[in-house]
């Protein structure tokens, strides 16, 4: 019998005012399969088949200044070749921000979705 144990994140669910677009939008520029609730991606796709490995999961003073106050999280995507996937956001108009880097810890930046959802991107060491 199986102690109970919580493996991963199964799943990140997100209100929008145009789910469909929204999710087009993170498939188009991050390569994620996101769906609108109840419908598969264009190809079928239901789920999003990630890569293992490291995930921080972290609470934040409620009056951090890491992310926009207006938002109650911030959603941190592990990413490979920052560098090249910042020019092909840029290429599309996606502004990127807040670039930094910890030593041991890997290379971030940020950009915002359509609705202004704060979309961390790291690439660690």
């Amino acid at each position: 019998m199986a102690d109970g144990k919580v493996l991963g994140i199964g799943g990140y669910f997100i209100r929008s005012a145009n789910p469909a677009k929204l999710a087009e939008w993170y498939r188009t520029h991050l390569g994620i399969a996101a769906t609108q609730s109840g419908q598969p991606t264009p190809d079928g796709e239901w789920v999003w088949m990630q890569e293992a490995g490291p995930t921080v999961f972290a609470g934040f003073k409620a009056d951090t200044d890491y992310w926009p106050e207006d938002r109650q999280a911030m959603l941190n995507l592990r990413v490979e070749g920052l560098d090249a996937l910042l020019a092909r956001l840029q290429m599309a108009d996606i502004t990127v921000s807040h670039r930094d880097e910890m030593e041991g810890v890997g290379r971030f930046a940020r950009i915002h979705d359509p609705e202004g959802n704060p979309l961390e991107l790291w690439e660690p060491a």
